[in-house]
């Protein structure tokens, strides 16, 4: 899973890279020329610039195929990797997809990074791993928390993902966070909060399905004998 995860997002990059490669030489092709800022991703907007670069000559023009050419080829690979994750993820840990905010990819870090969650013998102690858990800073009669720089940060970041799309509308997130700001925390300081609440929720995701496995297997073993 981990490996997978990597791969993927060192394609991601290497698409990003080459998207901003491609724009030079089509806008010197046709300055009037407009795409949204993450267009050159989808495969459509790809097949559109495919035919209007198709009767094109010259060199900068060979140059834009050719980018445009790999820039394809990589969102192929990068969707077949997303497919293959999602089917994993579905084998190994079904609940994580149903935790709002939690994608296939977010879910894949997830599995991958904590490399199994039996290694955590509580909830807390899978916090102080992913980083969520908030340090305390007492400044005379008032106390708040500051960001955890700790941690296992591509877990953290995917703790993050899903925080902010709750805090969007998709789950509880965002009344939560509601909540912590009218009682006079900062919107930074209770996105922090709902990360930690994530991690929480995560965690015991995690061991949920570490608990079907095992109770799986221990059914399978007693039917074979």
């Amino acid at each position: 899973m981990k490996l997978l995860a990597d791969y993927r997002d060192d394609l991601v990059r290497q698409r990003t890279r080459i998207c901003s490669q491609l724009r030079w030489p089509l806008h010197e092709l046709d300055p009037e020329l407009e795409i949204a800022s993450r267009g050159l991703r989808r495969r459509c907007v790809q097949d559109r610039l495919s035919q209007h670069l198709a009767g094109m000559l010259g060199i900068v023009a060979h140059l834009a195929r050719e980018l445009l050419e790999r820039c394809r080829q990589l969102t192929v690979r990068t969707n077949q990797l997303e497919s293959q994750l999602r089917k994993l993820v579905q084998t190994l840990a079904p609940q994580l997809l149903a935790i709002p905010g939690c994608g296939v990819l977010g879910a894949a870090t997830i599995i991958g990074e904590t490399a199994g969650v039996h290694r955590f013998r509580s909830k807390a102690a899978f916090a102080r791993f992913t980083g969520t858990a908030p340090i305390p800073v007492w400044s005379g009669n008032s106390s708040r928390v500051r960001l955890n720089r700790g941690g296992n940060r591509r877990l953290n970041s995917a703790l993050h993902m899903i925080a902010v799309t709750q805090t969007r509308g998709v789950g509880p997130g965002k009344a939560y966070v509601e909540r912590l700001m009218a009682e006079g925390k900062t919107r930074t300081e209770a996105v922090r909060l709902l990360r930690r609440r994530i991690s929480d929720v995560v965690y015991r995701a995690l061991r949920r399905t570490d608990t079907t496995a095992s109770q799986t297997n221990d059914h399978k073993m007693a039917m074979a004998a």
